[in-house]
């Protein structure tokens, strides 16, 4: 199956890396040229979108696409990895009475837009060449610079005691890079209590929603019964269909798969803006819209060969 092309959304189950899923993908499709669009921690579970084929190409535009969570995060006490994990660091007992609807909305909606979040020690984050997980299993801490992330939608569902702790069921949606169990610290933070992020869900990475997404252990047994798995894969053109779309004249198509730049006439397009380009229902490939001496202009990004 080495000729299958194509994005594979799994439902990623828990005790798994991204990149194990990866090996496993490798192994059922028969390629090498298999990658994730956005690491998932081994903990937690959901949508993990992967490339197959010549739609390892698209890993870096769709890795960039927001995506959505269902969280829980649990006061009452921290951990060293701010999820459940890690070692307790801190405990409080939790006023119940004072976690009420009206002041965890209020303070989710005080999040909303750009914040700004120093990433966890336990991560793959590298200063001066090391990750900091490797460090941080060292037992090193150093100084993180925050970095700017943006946080779309914040959906409270549900405020549950537990003993002398509370947890609080949310929503998420966000900017890539976004740390939810930084999030969760920091909410705790806000709130007066240590915190962690008890649970997490990915339940949409860009395009792809959880009610797509296929378990891995389902996958390999339908492997395993002879099914065939191309079947399972977003066609290439299907998976960037977010992008804006623009048919080429038929004189041009030869010269557009070479990889040379073509003229946009009556596009209204924002300059530096992704667009992807057609030949029919045949994908020519993702160009830069660019402004030149004649107007707007489409130059090459990605390619695609013909039997895409």
């Amino acid at each position: 199956m080495s000729n299958a092309h194509g994005v594979l959304v799994i439902d990623k189950p828990a005790g798994m890396t991204s990149h194990d899923c990866v090996a496993r993908i490798r192994r059922l499709y028969g390629t090498k040229k298999v990658g994730h669009t956005g690491t998932l921690d081994p903990d937690v579970t959901g949508v993990l979108p992967i490339c197959v084929g010549n739609a390892t190409r698209l890993v870096e535009y769709l890795q960039d696409l927001p995506k959505r969570y269902n969280v829980v995060l649990r006061l009452g006490s921290a951990t060293a990895t701010e999820d459940a994990s890690g070692e307790v660091l801190e405990q409080a007992p939790v006023d119940a009475a004072a976690i009420t609807v009206e002041r965890i909305e209020q303070l989710l909606q005080s999040f909303l837009g750009e914040i700004e979040q120093v990433p966890p020690m336990f991560s793959a984050v590298k200063v001066n060449g090391k990750r900091l997980y490797d460090l941080a299993r060292e037992g090193t801490v150093i100084e993180r610079q925050p970095r700017k992330v943006t946080l779309y939608e914040l959906t409270l569902h549900e405020i549950k005691v537990d003993g002398d702790s509370v947890d609080i069921s949310f929503t998420c949606t966000c900017s890539k890079g976004t740390y939810m169990r930084t999030l969760c610290v920091d909410l705790g933070r806000a709130l007066g209590y240590p915190a962690h992020m008890k649970l997490l869900r990915r339940i949409k990475s860009g395009p792809f929603v959880e009610e797509e997404a296929i378990p891995l252990q389902e996958l390999e047994e339908r492997a395993a019964s002879g099914e065939d798995l191309s079947r399972y894969l977003v066609s290439i053109p299907q998976a960037i269909s977010f992008l804006p779309s623009y048919q080429v004249k038929p004189e041009r198509t030869r010269a557009v798969r070479n990889g040379l730049a073509t003229a946009l006439p009556g596009v209204d397009a924002e300059v530096g803006s992704l667009i992807c380009l057609f030949a029919g229902e045949e994908l020519l490939g993702i160009h830069r819209v660019c402004r030149g001496d004649k107007g707007l202009f489409a130059k090459a990004e990605k390619v695609f060969p013909a039997e895409v």
